[in-house]
């Protein structure tokens, strides 16, 4: 089978799903007292408005949980499907252009917290719409990489504008709200442009779509790290009427960036060796030769081939296993530094039945002990998943995704975890 063309369950699946959105939306035109009304306003929306209003931190109810799991799924599902068709790039820096928007979301996400954004704009930075928002921005990078591909000066242009769109009209309207000054926020908008400029030159070899979804976000994260010195250097009264709060900031980044930095540099070193060695044979992690399927590769005992050899190790040395290595300790760590020390409270119905277990136990602090020892065991047995895992060539975009999904899971909340403790908000 062409790798452009969908499977059977692929079809299949693709089908379902347009017809439950067609449901969907002609529940919302038709009935919109069943569909608007009795389920999407109560357990969807009016939590978003809720977290993005004064009250703030809106918890996750089991029905909104499931709602934003299954449409995960789903995602992960037609994207990589998609994703296969248009031919996009699977190698490591589409990994890395990638997590360079699941680090851009927590940057985003922490401005909320700190009140900045303006009612009615402040919805757009609340998950999981900050996801959906951000995805449609990504698209639009992807699609100025593949139509500047040839022409880097019209690139850098058409990126460039956008970010001019995307801080005009979304970012730098609501500083005229605050009592605050502008140094470092300006500072950051120009630092923006330039690291976009910075990234594009030092990525030419790069291929054209990832090129531009890298370079996009890099400058975005630049610009709200701008925004995060100016909340330092002249805070702004929150929407509650408090000031940020002078939290403690080097031990917590330490502990919550420093030792998951630390581990996943480690085990990275682990597999750099047997990475490089698979390669230099023309083979990638747990990826089988062309022209077989996996029914065929199993059939036969292959434990001499590189894949098969090299593959356990060599995937350690990969972004995929960097990033959700990191952003999985990074989560545990930071909501137990959160939590224990710093009075804040966690939000997610399965997250904080886990702490209330580790506190019941009454062994250390409040029970968000237990909360970062099964993310670290489960994205242990991830990785370890991972790296038994062989895949086709048409399923290389199916792990990519899923990668994403785990990282949007876990380095997302986790970086936005430490910003809120480190700014006080």
């Amino acid at each position: 089978m062409d790798d452009t063309e969908f499977s059977k369950g692929e079809r299949f699946l693709l089908s379902l799903f347009g017809f439950i959105a067609l449901i969907i939306l002609g529940g919302l035109i038709f009935t919109p007292e069943l569909f608007w009304d009795d389920f999407i306003k109560i357990f969807i929306w009016d939590p978003i408005v809720k977290d993005a209003g004064t009250s703030g931190d809106a918890g996750y109810s089991q029905v909104n949980t499931v709602v934003y799991i299954l449409t995960m799924v789903a995602a992960v599902i037609v994207l990589q499907a998609l994703f296969r068709k248009w031919r996009l790039p699977v190698d490591d820096r589409m990994v890395w252009a990638l997590m360079s928007w699941v680090v851009l979301a927590p940057v985003l996400r922490v401005m909320e917290d700190a009140d900045y954004f303006a009612e009615g704009v402040d919805v757009l930075f609340i998950s999981p719409l900050i996801h959906i928002h951000l995805a449609l921005w990504l698209v639009i990078s992807g699609a100025i990489g593949y139509i500047g591909r040839k022409n880097h000066i019209s690139m850098l242009a058409m990126l460039l504008v956008a970010y001019i769109a995307f801080t005009g009209l979304l970012v730098l309207p609501n500083v005229h709200i605050h009592d605050t000054g502008h140094f470092w926020i300006l500072s950051g908008v120009i630092a923006g442009a330039v690291m976009i400029a910075v990234t594009l030159h030092n990525t030419w070899d790069w291929e054209s779509i990832p090129r531009s979804m890298l370079a996009f976000a890099i400058g975005l994260i630049t610009m709200g790290l701008g925004h995060w010195a100016q909340l330092i250097s002249t805070p702004w009264v929150q929407d509650s009427g408090m000031l940020p709060r002078d939290n403690e900031m080097v031990w917590p980044i330490l502990v919550v960036v420093v030792i998951p930095l630390l581990i996943t540099w480690a085990v990275w070193r682990m597999g750099e060796e047997d990475l490089a060695q698979l390669r230099l044979t023309g083979n990638e992690v747990g990826l089988i030769p062309d022209g077989m399927t996996l029914d065929e590769w199993e059939s036969e005992d292959r434990s001499n081939h590189p894949v098969e050899m090299l593959s356990p190790r060599g995937i350690l040395a990969t972004p995929l296993v960097a990033g959700m290595l990191f952003g999985q300790l990074c989560d545990g760590l930071a909501t137990m530094v959160g939590i224990d020390w710093f009075d804040y409270s966690e939000k997610h119905p399965v997250s904080d039945a886990v702490i209330q277990f580790g506190d019941s136990l009454n062994l250390l602090g409040e029970g968000a002990w237990l909360f970062f020892l099964v993310k670290a065991a489960i994205v242990s047995l991830i990785i370890w998943m991972f790296s038994q895992m062989r895949i086709e060539r048409r399923q290389q975009h199916l792990r990519i995704l899923i990668v994403l999904a785990v990282m949007i899971v876990g380095m997302a909340p986790g970086l936005r975890d430490i910003g809120r403790l480190a700014l006080g908000v």
